[in-house]
């Protein structure tokens, strides 16, 4: 069993920043890539940024410049700082790995999401 835990959503103003946390837990042998996602109200999920086991990032055009995705391996858990926030980043944030479980078991797993609310 593993379990992804998502922290640090709120209400921010606009231009403000936050800082998300998701700790991996349970069962883990390593894990390979992490990354945040976003589900806006009435939208897709969509790629906000991922960062893998060797530190190599990829943002979305959206998130350039603003975020920043880091992680501490030594605590499984993945960072999002997000700076000069707009109302159009209002959505639930979601953590995701890919983890290879202490059962040889290489698999994809999701936070709950925790929200985010842009707004003045």
């Amino acid at each position: 069993q593993v379990q992804l835990a998502e922290s640090g959503g709120g209400l921010v103003q606009p231009g403000g920043s936050l800082r998300l946390s998701c700790a991996a837990s349970g069962s883990i042998f390593s894990i390979n890539t992490m990354g945040w996602y976003r589900q806006a109200p009435g939208k897709e999920r969509e790629l906000v940024a991922t960062i893998t086991s060797g530190r190599r990032t990829n943002y979305a055009d959206s998130a350039k410049g603003r975020f920043t995705i880091s992680r501490d391996n030594a605590k499984n858990t993945v960072y999002l700082e997000m700076n000069s926030l707009k109302p159009e980043d209002t959505a639930v944030y979601y953590c995701n790995a890919v983890i290879l479980t202490t059962t040889w078991h290489n698999m994809d797993y999701w936070g709950k999401g925790t929200l985010v609310t842009v707004s003045s």
